[in-house]
């Protein structure tokens, strides 16, 4: 397995993550705890070293997933968490909790996390969402404080914009940006992308597989459960999903010539923007993780990407990627 940094940071990880939130949460009901363990102990047998996780996944039922998963190889692994969102109201909906940075809070949930992880200190600690009622000044400044307790090593930001991104770092240096960053959605590129070049900031993407959409396996008919977050995204509606193949049509066409398939060209594709970048694909099946590994090893072109470039410009990708309260949380 190729291992990348991120950033200029010391924080060296596996060229491909593994997001865990759906193994119990937002993508139907929760899966069987067992087969998710040893889906995470594979996936260590095969080189995946970074694992990502959040307090509000569940809630706390996928920290105590991964901490119980992976508690046995600990030195092994690096571990990424998330607080910021305001948990007291016992609402798991995704996107039903609000915000909630304070410097108080903040210490609190890492606190749970530290507990809930089975570890002695967090290898790297998101802010989940930007929280518009605290500066983020003094949400640097309370984990600059827990780096300094040795209860935190790296500082990480999701979803947050350019200033932002600056202000904090300016208090204490950001590891990395953990942003949704894929072949249909590419906003990132415009201002977020450079300024981590700046910084020395890596970037983490969520979602680099479309929320299951990149790999060429749903279409306008596709049905999805009411526990399933994508029955709630105007871009999982028939429309948006029939609208939008043009988008897999590229990534198919890509995979038939190079022997792949449409998730692997996905994730190389992210894998040859820079090499600062971590995608963090999420699955609950073995062979889904082998495919997704599969993609490490696909060498594309200065001439393929240049290709798929011109190709995925002639394209407009149609529904936003959230409903408006939720785009409201995010700093793009």
């Amino acid at each position: 397995m190729q291992k990348r940094k991120l950033g200029n940071s010391n924080l060296e990880v596996s060229a491909l993550g593994l997001g865990c939130m759906g193994m119990s949460f937002s993508y139907g009901e929760p899966k069987n705890k067992q087969e998710m363990m040893a889906l995470m102990r594979t996936a260590v047998e095969r080189g995946i070293t970074f694992f990502d996780t959040a307090e509000v996944y569940g809630p706390f039922t996928n920290e105590e997933l991964v901490g119980e998963a992976l508690s046995a190889i600990r030195d092994r692994v690096v571990i990424a968490t998330k607080f910021g969102f305001d948990l007291s109201g016992g609402d798991n909906r995704p996107g039903a909790a609000g915000v909630n940075s304070r410097p108080e809070h903040i210490k609190q949930a890492v606190e749970g996390s530290l507990k809930r992880l089975r570890v002695d200190v967090i290898d790297l600690l998101y802010q989940h969402r930007v929280d518009p009622n605290v500066p983020i000044e003094d949400v640097a400044g309370a984990v600059k404080e827990l780096i300094e307790a040795g209860k935190v090593k790296h500082f990480g930001l999701s979803e947050a914009g350019v200033q932002t991104i600056r202000r904090a770092h300016a208090v204490q240096p950001v590891t990395a940006l953990q942003s949704e960053y894929s072949l249909w959605w590419r906003k990132p590129e415009a201002e977020v992308l450079p300024t981590l070049e700046e910084l020395g900031i890596g970037l983490v993407p969520y979602s680099p597989l479309g929320k299951g959409y990149l790999t060429g396996k749903m279409d306008e008919k596709t049905k999805f459960g009411s526990s399933d977050f994508r029955s709630t995204l105007p871009r999982f509606t028939p429309a948006a999903l029939k609208a939008n193949q043009a988008v897999v049509d590229l990534l198919g066409r890509i995979a038939t010539g190079k022997g792949a398939t449409p998730a692997q060209i996905a994730l190389a594709w992210l894998l040859a923007q820079k090499p600062w970048i971590v995608p963090i694909p999420g699955t609950t099946r073995l062979s889904r993780l082998d495919e997704n590994m599969g993609a490490i090893a696909i060498q594309l072109t200065a001439d393929d990407l240049r290709d798929i470039d011109s190709a995925a410009s002639k394209i407009t990708v149609e529904g936003d990627r959230y409903p408006e309260h939720l785009q409201r949380m995010t700093g793009l």
